[in-house]
This record gives C-alpha cells, structure tokens and sequence, in this order.
C-alpha cells in the first residue's frame, strides 16, 4: 500500500483534529502519501480530495471540530453515488481509507470495500460514547466534562437563589453523558433512557430532598429519556406538585465544541497510530477501540451489534450520594 486516505464523517467530536493529525504522521513516518478528503462522503464523490502533509496538521491537536469539515451524505446511499467516490479515489491512487465517524461512517465503509475493494479502517468519533466494540470514543471525556462545567456553574446559581434547576444534555438514545456528567456535578436525579424513572418517583425524590434541608437541586435529563425534554419534565413536575418555580438549561451543542481533554487527544493519537499501521499489515473491514487500556480492532459490524450501555448501578450510586 503506497497512498491511504482520512476523512472525517457524521457527528463532529473533540479530538477528531487530534487523530486526523495521527494519521497523516503516522503515514509519513512509515513512507506513505495520505491524502485528506474534504466533508464525508461528499466530498468523496465530489473530489475534494487534497494532499497532506506533517506541515498540514500542525497546530491542530487541541483544536476542536474537524480540519476536514464533514458533513451527512444521502448521495452515497445510493449505487451511482458510490461509484463516483470510488471513481475518486481511484483517480488519486488511494488504495486504503481512515474513516472516523460511528456507524453510519462504518456502514459506508462496508459498502465501499464489499462493492470496489477499498481497504477501510474505522475511528470510533462520537460524544455519546454509543459504538460497540470500544470502551471510549473520541469525544465523549470532553463532552462529558463540558457538561459537568455548566452543571458546576448552574448549581451556583440554583444555590443563591434556592432553586431548582433541570439540565438538558446530549444523548438521545444514550445516557453516557448525563450519567457520567450528572455523577461528576452532585446532580441530585439523573434521567436517562436506558432507565425507567417515573414522574412520581421523581417528584418523591425532590420531596425527600426537600425534606432533608436541601434549597436547591439539579436534575440531570438525558435528551432522549422517555419523560421527555427538560423542558418537558419541568412542565410536568409542575402540573402534579408543588415544585412550580424552576429553571430549564439546555446545555446543546456547546458539548460538541471546544478545546478536547488529554484523555480524548491521546485515545486519538493511539487509535490513529493503530489505524494507520492495521492498513499496512492488509486489515480492512474493522474499527480501532479500546478495550482495558489495549488498542483492539473489531468489526465494523461490533458497532451496532454489541452494546455499549453505561453502568446503571451508578444511578444508585448518585442518589446514595445526593442526600
């Protein structure tokens, strides 16, 4: 293999800069040309595809976003769409793809290697922390910190004005974030979907609180749980107890952004280094993870097909601690 390609695909997370840099270094270093295709898969089928070198990815690790741009691509679901990205990479002479993304950049890349024999490689980019197959995606320590900054910053001021304040964060059908996040900040209720928490048991919890000489409280809702948005579980709680006068924050897509955390910078560079170095040895069709510490390739076919959920008995560990 003389000439690989990286891509960043879906979802943007810190620290995908960090492993784009890992990549062409680790190209250079073992005497290959990288090149770097521009936003997803469009860019594939666009030909926004350009050189790179060691110059063009300095200054970049702890940069957030992705240098690459990236983008969600309908075209490349289809046949003709995918014949002219592969047509593109041919042009260029890539004979094996990096491809960081979750899933849906994965299951591209099952498609291009299954239909035009292009060597491809996965990085597991995502702040949900929700592809099986790795302990840890790119992202998900950073965005997992962003939001116990801003539950840190809310509770000072649930607390000068005894209030109650119900924090919104990313996961819509995972509940890494607001666990990990709400855990980490004291939140004294943590929703998220993979539990079932009724709206009584809530209002109950918020009562012994109460009770207990608590002024103020956070709840952290994960996007997707089941009682709905934190908007949502306010109005809710509102209609069938006394707690009417309470705040709602959406913390959003600040979770995305940002300078990533060593922890996020150096799982990027390690996966890169693997990712790159699984290409030479005639790897194709498996995603880099982590796995107690340990670099491992997995199929691309772990990241749907073997769950990756987060530990509900520290649900009980929080509520232990919040009284």
């Amino acid at each position: 293999m003389k000439r690989i390609g990286v891509m960043t695909s879906g979802g943007d997370s810190p620290g995908m800069n960090a492993a784009i840099r890992a990549v062409v270094r680790t190209a250079i270093y073992h005497g290959l040309d990288v090149f770097g295709v521009q936003h997803g898969y469009q860019g594939m089928i666009d030909g926004q595809i350009e050189p790179m070198t060691a110059r063009t990815v300095s200054g970049i690790i702890h940069r957030g976003g992705t240098i690459l741009h990236t983008a969600r691509c309908a075209a490349f679901m289809e046949a003709e769409g995918r014949a002219k990205a592969a047509a593109q990479l041919q042009h260029h002479g890539i004979e094996g793809m990096v491809l960081i993304g979750g899933d849906g950049t994965y299951r591209g890349a099952e498609a291009l290697h299954a239909e035009y024999g292009v060597c491809c490689i996965g990085m597991p980019g995502t702040i949900d922390n929700d592809i099986g197959g790795t302990e840890f995606t790119i992202g998900f320590d950073t965005a997992m910190n962003t939001a116990m900054e801003a539950i840190d910053r809310l509770r000072d001021t649930a607390a000068s004005h005894d209030r109650i304040f119900f924090v919104e964060v990313m996961g819509r059908h995972n509940g890494y974030i607001a666990m990990m996040s709400g855990l980490a900040g004291g939140a004294e209720e943590i929703l998220v979907p993979e539990s079932t928490t009724t709206l009584e048991h809530l209002v109950e919890s918020m009562r012994t609180g109460r009770a207990r000489g608590k002024d103020s409280m956070i709840v952290v809702v994960a996007e997707g749980d089941e009682l709905g948005s934190a908007f949502e579980v306010a109005q809710k709680v509102a209609e069938i107890s006394e707690f009417k006068d309470t705040r709602v924050a959406v913390i959003g897509h600040l979770q995305r952004g940002g300078s990533p955390t060593a922890f996020d910078r150096v799982l990027a560079s390690r996966m890169g280094v693997c990712a790159v170095e699984a290409l030479i040895a005639g790897e194709t069709g498996k995603m880099v993870g982590i796995s107690n510490q340990e670099m491992v390739l997995r199929p691309f076919s772990d990241s749907r097909t073997v769950s990756n959920r987060p530990d509900l008995r520290l649900l009980e560990t929080a509520r232990i601690l919040s009284v």
